[in-house]
C-alpha cells in the first residue's frame, strides 16, 4: 500500500503517511493519486490547490466555508513546519465540539484530510514555512466564516510564540458556542 491512512479519533478525519523513497540524492514520493487516496476510501474530487508562504508564527484559522459550499481539505507542509487544528463542527457527530492537534511538516511529510464540516487552522513553527492544500469546492467569500482562535471554551494547546502574527481579519473571528 502507498498510502498509510492513521486514525485521528473523530471520524472522517484521518493523517496520511505516503510511501517516500529516499536515497542519497533526496527522496521521492507521491503526493496525490487518485487511486491511491479512493483506495482509504477518501473519494472527494478535489478542485482547487491553494499555496500560503508564513513567517514564524503565523496563525491563520479557524476558518471554514459554510453549507452548500463547505470544504474538505487534503493538507500538507512542503517546507517548514506547522501545529495544524481541525475543529469538528458537524452538530450531529459525537465528536461535535472536539478538535485534533497535530504537526504537519516537511521533514515527517504527512498530510492531514479534512472532511466537510470542519474548522481548520495552523500556526507556523519555522520561518519560509510552505503549506499547500487541496479543497473539493471552490473558495466562496459569501460563505466564508471562522472561529477566533483563542476561545477558551476551546482550550486549543496553541504553543508558546514570543510573537503571533494573525490578520485584523482572523483577530475579529467569532467564539465557538452556537456554531
Amino acid at each position: 500500500m502507498k498510502l498509510k491512512k492513521i486514525e485521528t479519533g473523530i471520524e472522517g478525519l484521518y493523517l496520511i503517511e505516503p510511501k517516500v523513497f529516499g536515497d542519497s540524492r533526496g527522496f521521492f514520493m507521491e503526493s496525490y493519486n487518485k487511486r491511491d487516496f479512493l483506495e482509504i476510501g477518501i473519494t472527494d474530487e478535489f478542485v482547487q490547490d491553494n499555496h500560503s508562504k508564513s513567517k514564524k508564527g503565523v496563525l491563520r484559522g479557524l476558518h471554514f466555508q459554510k453549507n452548500p459550499k463547505e470544504q474538505s481539505k487534503l493538507i500538507r507542509v512542503i517546507r517548514g513546519s506547522v501545529f495544524d487544528v481541525a475543529l469538528d463542527l458537524r452538530k450531529n457527530s459525537p465528536t461535535y465540539g472536539k478538535y485534533f492537534t497535530t504537526i504537519i511538516s516537511e521533514e515527517n511529510k504527512r498530510m492531514l484530510y479534512i472532511p466537510k464540516g470542519f474548522a481548520h487552522g495552523f500556526l507556523t513553527l519555522e520561518d519560509n514555512t510552505e503549506f499547500i492544500y487541496k479543497c473539493d469546492e471552490y473558495y466562496c467569500p459569501e460563505y466564508e466564516d471562522g472561529i477566533i482562535w483563542s476561545d477558551e471554551s476551546l482550550n486549543i494547546p496553541w504553543p508558546e510564540m514570543k510573537e503571533l502574527i494573525i490578520s485584523e481579519k482572523d483577530g475579529k473571528l467569532g467564539k465557538f458556542k452556537g456554531r
